[in-house]
Parts: C-alpha cells; structure tokens; sequence
C-alpha cells in the first residue's frame, strides 16, 4: 500500500479491527448524505479478496452492522477453518498426471470407452 493511500486511511477512517491473517479492517469517519460509511480492508501482503474470512466479509458488506468479536463467531463441528485461494501458488490441488507432478497418471481401468463420432 502505497504511502497516500495510508495517510488517507489514517485521516478519514477508524481501526475496526484486525483479523487471523493479519487484514486491517476500516470505516469511515463521516459516511456521505444518505449512505452507510465505506468499509474497507488493507490486506496484510498481497491484496486477495478471498483472505478476507467470512466473518469480516459481512460486516465488510453491511450484512453485519457490529464487526465479529474478537475470536470470531462460534463454529459448527462441520465448519472448516478459512482459507485464502491456493490456485497459482506451489500450495494448489494438483491431480494426480499433472505436468508439476510427475505428468504420470494410473492407467484406465478398462470402464471407459472413448467417443468415436461415427
């Protein structure tokens, strides 16, 4: 983030809060005639929207009008833990054949027909 786009942030806005990865959370200090403050986020690293956990991302959109408490709201035991996109990154699903992994896939187990156009 470049040095304005902070001193702006630091003028016009107040701290909502922060995160487990470390994103800063934002609103305006005055919200506009006839509109909800701006909400806004400065990522911590590279700026990806899928690092914003699903409890921020309501408030974010003002879905939520409170931001989530501090250690998030409570989770279902089928609820996984938030994680950002992986894809581009040596941490993606890679199949089994892929070129990155090997390129070597299991030979076919004889159900499959290829389509001929006949």
């Amino acid at each position: 983030m470049d040095f304005v786009t902070l001193m702006t942030l630091k003028l016009t806005a107040n701290e909502i809060g922060t995160d487990q990865f470390g994103n800063r959370y934002y609103e305006e200090r005055r919200a506009r005639a006839g509109k909800p403050p701006r909400r806004y986020v400065r990522y911590n690293g590279i700026a990806e929207a899928s690092k914003v956990p699903a409890d921020w991302h309501g408030w974010l959109h003002h879905t939520e009008s409170t931001p989530p408490p501090v250690g998030g709201y409570d989770k279902h035991v089928w609820q996984q833990e938030h994680q950002p996109n992986v894809t581009g990154t040596t941490h993606a699903y890679r199949p089994d054949g892929h070129m990155l992994k090997g390129g070597k896939r299991k030979p076919a187990t004889g159900d499959y027909e290829p389509w001929n156009p006949a």
